[in-house]
């Protein structure tokens, strides 16, 4: 799987999103794809954000590409 690192969107930065990661087939996000975010005053945010990271565990399915936005 391939990280593909991009800037948050105009929208995230308005909603308070501080990163943001989406397991996908193609290179950008299409409307099918789950975006996992997280907020800027989650508590766990530092666990979170590496868990996202993470993606080791996914590498045998269908996704070619974890988007990352921060």
């Amino acid at each position: 799987m391939q990280k593909v690192y991009k800037k948050l969107t105009k929208d995230q930065k308005e909603r308070g999103v501080i990163f943001s990661s989406c397991l996908s087939k193609s290179i950008t996000e299409i409307p099918s794809d789950t975006i996992h975010e997280v907020m800027k005053g989650d508590p766990n945010k530092d666990k979170v954000i590496q868990r996202l990271n993470d993606d080791r565990f996914f590498r045998d399915g269908p996704w070619k590409y974890n988007i990352i936005r921060s």
